[in-house]
């Protein structure tokens, strides 16, 4: 046996391609991170993420941009007169071949034929229906004539049966014969399915006797009237679409087809029974078609069903109904359409949102709607950590703050390393001991046991209280300054849970009021139109979370792009007033005053150039023996990571 024998190559359509490049869930979650921060919500975010794609996958709307491309390609590139032009095509050779046989003939009965033939119809199914009795004396005219009754049966056939074609390798009156009885057969078939009979038994007989005519090879009575009725329906459409004159003489015509008007007697009766089993099928819509290429009854209704595939899947990409899936998208019918690449497309769109959502980055709230988890928010974190820490390390002449002595500062002594020490190797003397070790088996080979590691011991280094006040009033969204404000959050949230675990942060956001909130209320807080910026109110929570932390070292990070316009009354209302009243910077300075007390400093990222915000945040920083930092929007999140290392260090 060789090679060829044991072996064989084709596409691969058991699932994902195993060959295929992993997903970037890195950059899908970036993505979501990112509308999330803007003020979606994480569902909306997820639906923009599939409907745009990602740098390497072409989303929903790139797929649904082909499959209008597809849509007009067929509208705009043929006519469904094809058959009604074929046969008038016919008709006048055959006309033309009986005139030539008629002219030599001194006859009057030659003189009465050409009479008959000036006074036909000038419609082409008027002129067909008239010659119908007609006797030819041309043989050429007669073989025409017949080629057309054969070209209108098989057309009428091939638009209600895919495999009609296929099955009709001629058209002999034993062909016609067989082709009725299938027909009559049907029908009886239907009807006793319409009337709630069991079918099954009359279906595989029906089957065995006539399977040759549907390839679709249905398992069932149902399957059968599902692809016959959405035939049907697309051949029902095409005369829909058609002018009234079309129609009326397609109609017209399709009683002579093969000549035997029983034909279309039973075509009427299976679209009469199609209909009532069928109901819900399409079967009074119209297409405009535009282009040039006539097209056949057969052909048109492949035209019309491929229209038909198009809005189906273009309503599975446009995901608009409730519970929409991405799995809902029919691939079979995707590739058919529009290729292989396409399926390809769409499946890795659907195992990107199953990813999503088997890797636990979202869940459902208390209400039932969709938010992010922990692990989602971290990776959220994790990823705009790492952008601050490439920035801090561009700095020249500055070493990498972000990872210096996460674990404490060095004592000057070593211990063997035990399960669970995160500590950094002391590589000299671990390196030592394996030499120890392994000098007495005197083959000079070293080897390195876990025995042999030692750790240098810390000791833990003063934890911070850090209060990071960040400004939600309406501007920071209109001056695009809302998701740099968050995406900083978040880096400096996951900088403190994953390096400085000791360490208290507290997130205040200030617009009308203050507010205490966690990572993820802020990472999907939404913009809300709103007057006032009350610092005043988030230095007060700032205190009190300063307080709550005696033995910490006190650091205050304000994030704000305007000068204090509202102060909290005794009353716990807010009072706001533009330009700013002269309470509200008192009350605020003297919140400045009460931190600068506790040993805190305050520093202040200023966010625009207006002149009285920077008199204002200068009085700040002297005050309350802070700085000023002005960064711009791209500098933000590595400004305050960098405040805050060096504040803890004080």
């Amino acid at each position: 046996m060789t090679a060829a024998d044991r072996y064989s190559y084709g596409p691969y359509h058991e699932g994902p391609d195993p060959l295929a490049p992993p997903l970037d869930l890195r950059e899908a979650l970036s993505e979501i991170g990112r509308e999330v921060m803007e003020g979606s919500s994480p569902r909306s975010a997820l639906e923009e993420l599939l409907r745009r794609g990602t740098s390497g996958m072409p989303g929903l709307e790139e797929l649904t941009r082909r499959l209008w491309e597809r849509r007009a390609e067929i509208s705009h590139s043929h006519r469904l007169d094809g058959t009604l032009q074929q046969v008038r095509e016919l008709l006048d050779k055959a006309v033309e071949a009986e005139r030539r046989e008629l002219f030599p003939d001194p006859s009057d009965d030659a003189r009465f034929a050409e009479m008959r033939l000036d006074a036909l119809p000038s419609s082409t199914a008027g002129a067909v229906n008239e010659l119908g009795e007609y006797p030819w004396r041309s043989e050429t005219g007669r073989e025409n004539y017949q080629k057309i009754r054969d070209l209108l049966g098989e057309e009428l056939l091939a638009s209600r049966f895919q495999g009609m074609k296929q099955a009709l390798q001629s058209t002999t009156p034993q062909d016609v014969e067989r082709v009725r009885r299938m027909m009559s057969d049907l029908n009886d078939l239907l009807a006793a399915h319409a009337r709630g009979e069991d079918t099954g038994a009359r279906f595989a007989e029906f089957m065995a006797e006539h399977g040759e005519f549907f390839p679709e090879n249905p398992r069932d009575t149902d399957e059968l009237i599902d692809a016959l009725a959405a035939r049907a329906a697309a051949a029902q459409r095409m005369m829909n679409s058609m002018s009234a004159q079309q129609r009326a003489e397609l109609s017209e015509l399709i009683g002579q087809a093969f000549g035997d008007p029983r034909i279309a007697q039973q075509i009427a009766d299976l679209d009469a029974n199609l209909r009532t089993l069928r109901p819900g099928q399409d079967w009074e819509s119209a297409r405009r078609f535009r282009g040039q290429d006539p097209l056949g009854m057969g052909e048109a209704v492949e035209a019309m069903q491929d229209l038909g595939e198009l809005d189906e899947l273009a309503a599975q990409l446009a995901q608009s109904y409730p519970g929409a899936r991405l799995e809902d998208i029919d691939l079979e019918m995707l590739e058919r359409q529009l290729g292989a690449d396409a399926r390809v497309d769409a499946a890795r769109l659907a195992e990107l949102e199953r990813e999503l959502s088997r890797q636990g980055l979202f869940e459902r709230s208390a209400d039932g709607s969709l938010r992010l988890t922990p692990k989602a928010l971290r990776r959220l974190g994790e990823v705009a950590l790492r952008d601050i820490v490439g920035k801090l390390r561009s700095r020249k002449g500055q070493r990498e703050t972000a990872l210096a002595g996460a674990a404490g500062e060095p004592t000057g002594a070593t211990r063997p390393w035990q399960f669970g020490d995160t500590e950094p190797w002391d590589v000299s003397r671990t390196v030592r001991n394996a030499v120890l070790r392994t000098a007495a088996t005197g083959d000079g080979t070293v080897t390195l046991d876990v025995a042999d590691v030692e750790i240098t011991e810390t000791e833990q280094r003063s934890r911070a209280a850090v209060a990071l006040c960040v400004d939600t009033s309406w501007s920071m969204v209109q001056d695009g300054r809302w998701v740099p404000m968050k995406r900083t959050a978040l880096a400096l949230q996951h900088l403190i849970s994953t390096r400085f675990r000791s360490d208290a942060l507290e997130l205040i956001t200030f617009g009308r009021h203050a507010a205490t909130v966690d990572i993820a209320e802020l990472t999907g807080l939404e913009p809300v139109w709103e007057q006032g910026t009350n610092l005043h109110h988030a230095l007060l929570l700032a205190g009190r979370h300063l307080r709550r932390h005696p033995d910490a070292v006190p650091v205050v990070l304000v994030v704000t792009d305007g000068e204090p316009t509202a102060h909290l009354d005794p009353d716990g209302t807010a009072y706001f007033n533009w330009p700013p009243d002269r309470r509200t910077l008192a009350v605020t300075m003297t919140q400045v005053d009460s931190l600068a007390r506790l040993g805190a400093s305050i520093s202040v990222f200023m966010l625009g150039e207006e002149p009285r915000l920077a008199a204002f945040v200068d009085l700040v920083a002297r005050r309350g023996g802070g700085r000023v930092v002005a960064p711009d929007l791209d500098g933000l999140g590595a400004a305050v990571v960098s405040d805050y290392l060096r504040g803890r260090r004080r």
